[in-house]
């Protein structure tokens, strides 16, 4: 038995649903992939795969068993994407996923100069602010905002994700400037939401934390709208300070400064970080890609603290 091409057609009936469309997958006939998959299944003594004439759903073993054997196969494919791109130039698709913010603001003016450099990489870019694990998800680089991360992948800190509240002075005007927490609850609040819900306006008030939010005026995940609506003095927002250096510039938003200091989270050392393989950074595509991006990033003055 060929073990490692089981391996892939019964990886592949698990990611499809379906024996005949894992057979188009390779190109090969159902019925010679069902019986891969069976020799596999004999070999272990365990059932992976329960067949009926509709529908094929995976065992409890057969999942646990795809698991591991999914991020075998995968390192199997990276390894060999390094040898066969060792010194070559750099070409491929390259997939990057990124926070939607950082994405729209920062990260796709910079890949239009990406691609005029590096114009045989195909791009493939995907913006959510869910989290992706870049093995599972087959993702090259992934940024995102937050704390430095626990995975077992190589974080580079491309800049401050500090949160600072704003306002329009139009709002300000109206309703006064709020200079301590407990004020806020006579304010309209601006919420960025996460995919675990909106990020809460917290400080520390009584040698505990304590959540201070505003009236909810508006929630999304979309910084630019909940920016334009800050603008229009629809109400106070917290958001990234380089999201909002534009608006400040213009004198369209004010920082607010409260005392105590109010913030979104404990820990103040927020960032945006660019996660990789270490091993992928041997393919040439990735690389000039992590380079890039890490240099034009770290160049940009949005990375500001103050």
């Amino acid at each position: 038995m060929d073990q490692l091409r089981a391996l892939r057609y019964f990886s592949a009936v698990v990611e499809t649903g379906s024996f005949t469309r894992a057979a188009k997958r390779f190109s090969v006939p159902a019925s010679s992939l069902s019986r891969r998959v069976a020799d596999l299944e004999k070999s272990l003594g365990a059932t992976l795969l329960k067949r009926s004439t509709r529908t094929v759903q995976v065992t409890e073993i057969g999942r646990s068993y795809f698991e591991q054997v999914r991020e075998i196969l995968l390192r199997l494919e990276q390894s060999d994407e390094s040898v066969r791109s060792y010194q070559a130039r750099p070409m491929g698709r390259l997939r990057i996923s990124s926070t939607v913010g950082f994405g729209e603001r920062i990260l796709l003016p910079l890949l239009e100069e990406f691609s005029q450099l590096y114009p045989d990489v195909l791009l493939d870019v995907s913006l959510s602010d869910e989290l992706s694990t870049l093995g599972r998800d087959e993702v090259d680089i992934a940024i995102r905002g937050g704390y430095a991360p626990n995975e077992r992948v190589l974080a580079i800190r491309l800049m401050s994700n500090q949160f600072i509240p704003v306002a329009s002075p139009d709002y300000l005007a109206r309703m006064g400037t709020p200079v301590h927490p407990r004020e806020l609850v006579d304010h309209k609040g601006l919420y960025f939401r996460t995919p675990s819900g909106p990020i809460p306006w917290i400080c520390e008030l009584d040698g505990q934390w304590q959540e201070v939010s505003a009236q909810v005026a508006a929630v999304s995940n979309s910084g630019k709208w909940l920016a334009d609506k800050a603008v229009k003095g629809q109400g106070i927002l917290m958001s990234p300070r380089w999201s909002l250096a534009q608006y400040m510039e213009r004198g369209e938003l004010q920082e607010l400064f409260f005392d105590p200091v109010l913030q979104v989270t404990q820990n103040t050392d927020l960032a945006i970080y660019l996660l990789y393989q270490k091993q992928r950074y041997l393919v040439p595509k990735v690389k000039v890609a992590v380079d890039f991006i890490v240099a034009r990033v770290k160049a940009n003055p949005l990375d500001v603290t103050a």
